[in-house]
């Protein structure tokens, strides 16, 4: 008799322990490249810059019905800077900014430059291509570069899959990929 009171906990402990395992990320099958770009010697982002993944002749990589990222479909992969938010999750404005508590979207870029990709992203194929397209307005004329891309430079978002990446990739992941621009 005192069996049947214990048979119900131990069931209820395999019926928790599954919804732990089918909890998933927000971020699932998501990931991040991003960018540390500056001039030798300095620490400040170079803003206004266009920078693209590019096939192997230069050509700029686009996203056919979303096959290397979620968003932007049919569309050049283009690299933006990150931006602040606000508690709501609204873009702050650099006016907005000064009155308002405010976070990065994507916290560990700061105020570097990033690109959303699937974790299924083969970012070995490709290159990552630097152009200053405003000239002297963000400091310098720089020269355009091209940086190859290596899985391990993806930051990928959910624990598991982090830590798989580690694991196959060693401690290099989840860094920003330095690319430091000649004048």
């Amino acid at each position: 008799m005192r069996y049947l009171y214990i048979l119900p906990l131990f069931f209820s402990f395999f019926t928790a322990k599954a919804q732990v395992a089918a909890q998933h990320c927000g971020y699932d099958f998501t990931s991040y490249l991003v960018l540390d770009v500056h001039e030798n010697g300095k620490k400040e982002t170079i803003k206004d810059l266009k920078i693209t993944i590019v096939d192997s002749a230069g050509n700029d990589v686009i996203n056919l019905n979303n096959v290397y990222s979620w968003t932007n479909a049919n569309k050049a992969l283009v690299f933006s800077l990150n931006y602040k938010i606000d508690d709501t999750g609204k873009r702050i404005t650099a006016e907005t900014d000064k009155n308002a508590k405010s976070r990065w979207f994507f916290p560990f870029a700061k105020e570097n430059y990033l690109l959303s990709v699937a974790n299924t992203f083969p970012a070995e194929n490709f290159s990552i291509k630097v152009e200053d397209i405003d000239g002297k307005a963000n400091g310098g004329l720089f020269k355009t570069q091209i940086v190859p891309l290596n899985s391990y430079n993806m930051y990928v978002l959910c624990s598991a899959q982090n830590e798989r990446q580690a694991m196959q990739f060693g401690p290099r992941t989840n860094r920003p990929v330095e690319i430091i621009l000649e004048r």
